[in-house]
């Protein structure tokens, strides 16, 4: 069977050791709320809601019984904890994960790598949450992706699932995934679009409606093939919390035109490398960003490999 490669490109900051050990605990925090989204049975009904309808997708347009398996390679960014690459790949297909954050990379390893059976570890996730309990024991409960992908053509399938919004600029996202597909390849998402880099300081970020970003997909040459909007989802959720979040979600799957397709790409919304000039939803606002990323980004090197 086929496997998960996961791919790190590690922050380069004069001050990215301080900053490290300034926001370590929320990192922890955060890791051990993904245990439980990816790897635990109370998580299991996110990832029916989140990774099931992209795995769907995949065994649809890429039957096992009509194609061989390993030879359709799919890239999952923002692989997390890695169990959507997991899924896809003990269905027999070539899957490689790329995940930015050395938290994420070092959990995945230690899960996909270290532990041999299941339930062999316990986690308390939700011990740093102190409001909304409603028994105390409910408290106690058990490489950067535009850097590291620029091959043009290469992937026949890329499956996000809550990515697309963790760019400073989501317009650089798309012409990434665009651009490196096959001719043909497919794009599946899934999430909504927090936008992550929006309230932090000194950050560059846009934040366009779906509306907009749906316009920037189809001007860039995807075509649309499904979608739904509206899709309940949660992220890392106490199930046992009095106060639960919900997302309504965006769910698509779009198709780059095949080479013998007679409608050629339209590509009119980037301008060029360094900087995009475009109008965003409230129509009287421009909004310029750079795309200079040479703040965080540094020489790619593989950290993980994962055979099934």
């Amino acid at each position: 069977t086929a496997g998960s490669i996961f791919v790190i490109s590690p922050v380069q900051s004069e001050n990215y050791e301080y900053k490290a050990k300034s926001c370590r605990p929320g990192k922890v925090q955060a890791i051990l709320k993904q245990f439980v989204r990816d790897w635990s049975e109370e998580g299991a009904s996110e990832r029916q809601t989140c990774y099931q309808p992209i795995v769907e997708e995949i065994v649809l347009h890429f039957p096992t019984d009509l194609c061989v398996p390993q030879d359709i390679k799919i890239l999952v960014p923002g692989a997390g904890l890695g169990r959507l690459a997991f899924e896809i790949a003990r269905r027999g297909y070539t899957c490689q994960g790329n995940e930015f954050s050395l938290f994420m990379l070092f959990a995945s390893n230690f899960i996909l790598n270290k532990c041999r059976v299941r339930n062999m570890y316990q986690v308390f996730p939700w011990v740093h949450q102190y409001v909304n309990n409603l028994r105390h024991e409910h408290q106690t409960q058990a490489g950067d992706f535009l850097e590291v992908y620029t091959e043009k053509d290469e992937w026949d399938c890329i499956a996000t699932c809550f990515f697309i919004d963790c760019a400073n600029n989501i317009v650089a996202f798309i012409e990434t995934i665009y651009n490196i597909l096959k001719p043909g390849g497919l794009w599946i998402n899934l999430g909504p679009l927090l936008y992550h880099f929006s309230d932090l300081p000194n950050e560059n970020s846009i934040e366009p409606s779906y509306q907009v970003v749906r316009e920037v997909i189809v001007g860039i040459g995807f075509e649309l093939q499904k979608e739904e909007t509206h899709v309940k989802t949660t992220y890392a959720q106490n199930p046992k919390s009095m106060m639960q979040y919900e997302y309504k979600s965006v769910f698509f799957v779009c198709r780059k035109p095949a080479l013998d397709d007679d409608r050629s790409p339209r590509r009119s919304v980037s301008s060029d490398r360094h900087n995009i000039s475009r109008q965003d939803c409230t129509e009287d606002e421009t909004i310029i960003v750079s795309k200079s990323r040479s703040k965080c980004r540094q020489h790619v090197q593989p950290l993980t490999a994962v055979n099934y």
